[in-house]
């Protein structure tokens, strides 16, 4: 991939300042006044500079480092989306680094484009999790390839997910395939790319098969959801069959209709998401569809990595890596 050849005094010539000043913006120092470090922030956009630390490495032509970036770095999937990320990168001799997105920051991709240009990164992977107001305006930047882990396709970066559709329509498929006559829903928060995909793939399956679609419940991804939500789903009389948009309100749930009086798997089945119990509760019981949040991480690097080569990756296609169902004792099958 070409890089620019910008060197520190272009950057001093074309801002009106001395190399001294874009070295002290370039390292983030607060001795520059805020006009001065916009122009020298202006003018390194104009020229593709990148900071002189990153400019050494330039010499050899790679960083060798992937930049990955999280919005949230405590839910399961983004734990196993970074792990594989970092051991794909330790086998191919990379390193990675880690930027967050948290409170106090301003999230869009513009923005996080902004950041990255500032570190020693050969490409910069986006585990995005909510929605971004500049998704479909978003220009990435020529030197520093993109690549996506989101729901949806986009026009300008390569893009991969898990199949957060898919597994919806499989869980309902599998569910209705038991005899159950429709399949209620604990569904993630509205906020969430992945609860909203998950929740239209139940719906849409539902609406497919010509069955009632009853009310949605809906949780924050927490157990303690899923408890409340089980409480009140065992108060519905045609409630036999409960799809979760996770493992925990899943596992929530079971105790919730238990407190209830309802009995699981006998009185209600119940399916979850992500399979994320699996060495934390002992003798699980619940069925799910496994999320293959590990591979996601590892399709991700080689795709970025591809790109950084000269590679031709095709954007406005999304890569998806399907689910699993893992069957445990959580559903039954209804003869009636």
């Amino acid at each position: 991939m070409e890089r620019s050849s910008a060197s520190m005094q272009d950057v001093a010539r074309e801002a009106g300042v001395s190399p001294q000043t874009v070295s002290r913006v370039a390292n983030g120092s607060n001795a520059v006044r805020p006009e001065t470090r916009q122009r020298v922030e202006a003018a390194m956009e104009k020229l593709g500079y990148r900071p002189n630390y990153a400019a050494r490495a330039l010499k050899h032509g790679q960083f060798k480092n992937i930049g990955v970036v999280l919005f949230n770095m405590t839910t399961f999937g983004n734990a196993r989306i970074l792990n594989g990320i970092v051991e794909a990168a330790e086998d191919d001799g990379y390193a990675t680094t880690l930027v967050t997105i948290g409170h106090g920051h301003v999230k869009t991709l513009q923005a996080i484009a902004e950041r990255m240009k500032q570190l020693p990164v050969d490409g910069v992977i986006i585990a995005m999790q909510d929605r971004i107001a500049d998704f479909d305006d978003f220009v990435p930047p020529k030197e520093l390839p993109f690549v996506l882990i989101n729901e949806s396709a986009a026009n300008h970066c390569p893009t991969i997910d898990a199949d957060q559709y898919g597994c919806s329509t499989a869980a309902v498929d599998y569910l209705l395939s038991k005899g159950h006559r429709t399949v209620y829903h604990i569904a993630g928060p509205s906020t969430s790319l992945a609860a909203c995909s998950r929740a239209r793939g139940w719906r849409e399956a539902l609406e497919q098969f010509g069955v009632p679609i009853p009310p949605t419940y809906v949780g924050d991804w927490g157990a303690d959801s899923g408890y409340q939500a089980g409480l009140a789903l065992a108060h519905e009389p045609g409630c036999t069959a409960v799809y979760a948009a996770n493992d925990q309100m899943a596992y929530g749930a079971i105790l919730g209709l238990q407190a209830a009086g309802k009995r699981v798997p006998e009185d209600v089945s119940i399916i979850g998401v992500d399979d994320s119990l699996a060495e934390t509760v002992p003798r699980l019981n619940l069925t799910t569809m496994r999320m293959k949040f590990e591979q996601l991480g590892r399709e991700a690097y080689l795709m970025v990595r591809r790109i950084c080569d000269g590679e031709h990756v095709p954007v406005g296609v999304k890569t998806v890596i399907p689910t699993e169902l893992i069957e445990r004792g959580s559903v039954r099958e209804i003869n009636d």
